[in-house]
């Protein structure tokens, strides 16, 4: 006879049902594994033998086969240490075989019989809801996947509390949901000093998640505009919130089971790898920017990040996705995020400051910044110089509007992007919109027509640029509550898109 649970494996955001087969036979005694599973996989029967040691139970003396079905799915992660315990359970008669059938298992066994957390409970209790199952996890996971109200989720402690719990002597209440974590936010636009036009840039990027490059010298306030940024986004919609819990899931980012509704920032160091980027590793794991999906990807020290990890942003920026492949499978990871990046106007980073010139202007301008090939930086919509502050203006008093008018101002905008796509579910904002859906929302007016063209002409501007000045400009309308693109909206996307410094 055949005793069978389930789990899931994972592949990108999805988990995929899998079913985990135990049978005795005669033969020499022994305990296999079998389907493809990886070396966390196939130690689990080690684990699963000290656990069932520690509560007493003696495996019997048969050929003990588990087979993890399908087959040619590779299996790998420590969670199947919990679905292969409760199979062999069943085989041998300790836990009913309908109760281990109704639900999907995940979690890791110690060797005394505990049950540890594992990644991706969120992920699995969403396979679980759609084969109409319930779930079973560790205690420490339990809150996480309880988010997905369409599955009850039983979380023991131990080994020994889920045999309880399913041979009904000690049931167990459903998990509960973790807290809401809405992280504050300290810091305050108007901290910086000045910068009026990078304020306003950063306004119209949180608007309609248009990328951002802020070019200016050490001191000038960049990466304190970019860490301002979050105090201005809009929360996420409760389909943003699944999605983000989703990847920060597998990557073991839910603390204590609390999502949270504050999109995300993420400021990788110019050191990191490219499987750190854009995803790999053991695993095929999501990188910074699936990690930054729906928040804010930023990038300081933007040209010192190296050449081969830069290009490989093109792809995602476009797509709004990420393809991890590997040598027997292809994971496909989400990634639509702003990207915000800042960067020094040279190697010494002085470049055009009067005060403190460039030994080796231009060449050192164009040498530095000529790390940023031509097609990544056109996947820019705004570009601007972010000057040096004067000593005197640091003791001048707070000036500008502070984050949560701009947040208000950033609300609105998009939620009249919302209503103006809300026939097409694919898209989000105004940086999405493409083809004729761009033309029918940004088409602007005669004299807005007249002056892009003539910009166009004058600067060679390309139809990937062209396309984000009518982006950005929609977006400008928005923020200025117009129902159609003007010229004063165009010139203004212009300036933001033709930026000398930026090339």
């Amino acid at each position: 006879m055949v005793s069978q649970s389930y789990t899931v494996a994972f592949e990108g955001v999805e988990a995929r049902l899998v079913e985990v087969q135990c049978a005795l036979s005669e033969g020499m005694p022994g305990f296999a594994v079998v389907g493809l599973p990886d070396k966390a996989v196939s130690e689990a029967r080690e684990r699963v033998r000290a656990a069932l040691g520690a509560l007493g139970i003696a495996l019997p003396m048969q050929k003990i086969t588990v087979n993890l079905s399908p087959a040619d799915l590779p299996k790998e992660g420590s969670h199947f240490d919990l679905p292969i315990a409760l199979a062999l359970l069943g085989a041998i008669g300790i836990v009913p075989r309908d109760r281990i059938e109704a639900l999907v298992a995940v979690g890791e066994l110690s060797l005394d019989g505990r049950l540890l957390a594992v990644a991706g409970a969120l992920p699995a209790a969403m396979a679980a809801a759609a084969q109409d199952k319930g779930l079973i996890c560790p205690k420490g996971s339990g809150a996480e996947a309880a988010w997905v109200g369409a599955a009850e989720v039983t979380a023991p402690e131990t080994l020994g509390a889920a045999i309880d719990h399913l041979s009904g002597r000690l049931p167990l209440e459903p998990a509960r949901p973790g807290l809401v974590r809405d992280a504050p936010h300290p810091r305050d636009l108007r901290d910086v000093k000045g910068q009026e036009r990078a304020k306003r840039a950063l306004e119209i990027a949180a608007a309609g998640r248009h990328h951002l490059m802020m070019i200016g010298t050490p001191g000038s306030g960049k990466s304190m505009l970019a860490a301002r940024l979050p105090s201005i986004l809009p929360e996420m919609r409760p389909e943003e919130v699944l999605e983000t819990s989703m990847i920060q899931s597998l990557s073991g980012l839910l603390a204590e089971g609390g999502i949270s509704r504050t999109r995300p920032f993420r400021e990788p160091h110019h050191t990191a790898s490219m499987a750190a980027m854009i995803g790999g590793g053991r695993g095929a794991r999501p990188g910074e920017v699936s990690l930054a999906h729906n928040g804010v990807l930023f990038m300081d020290e933007f040209p010192e990040f190296p050449r081969a990890v830069l290009e490989t942003l093109r792809q995602p920026i476009e797509t709004g996705e990420v393809v991890v492949s590997r040598a027997n499978a292809h994971t496909r990871y989400p990634c639509r995020f702003l990207l915000i990046a800042a960067a020094n106007p040279c190697k010494c980073g002085y470049l055009g400051d009067a005060e403190r010139a460039c030994a080796r202007a231009p060449g050192c301008g164009d040498d530095y910044l000529g790390r940023i090939s031509g097609p990544l930086m056109d996947r820019f919509d705004l570009r601007i110089e972010v000057p040096p502050v004067r000593y005197a203006d640091l003791d001048l008093p707070a000036s500008g509007d502070s984050s949560a008018e701009v947040a208000a101002r950033v609300a609105t905008a998009r939620e009249r992007q919302a209503q103006r796509f809300a026939d097409h579910p694919a898209i989000r904002v105004n940086a999405e919109a493409e083809g004729q859906l761009l033309e029918d929302i940004a088409t602007p007016d005669a004299q807005g027509r007249d002056l892009l063209a003539r910009m166009a002409e004058r600067v060679g501007l390309s139809a990937r640029g062209y396309h984000r000045v009518l982006r950005v400009a929609r977006t400008i309308a928005d923020l200025d509550h117009a129902e159609h693109v003007r010229q004063p909206h165009i010139a203004e996307a212009l300036s933001y898109r033709l930026s000398a410094v930026a090339g």
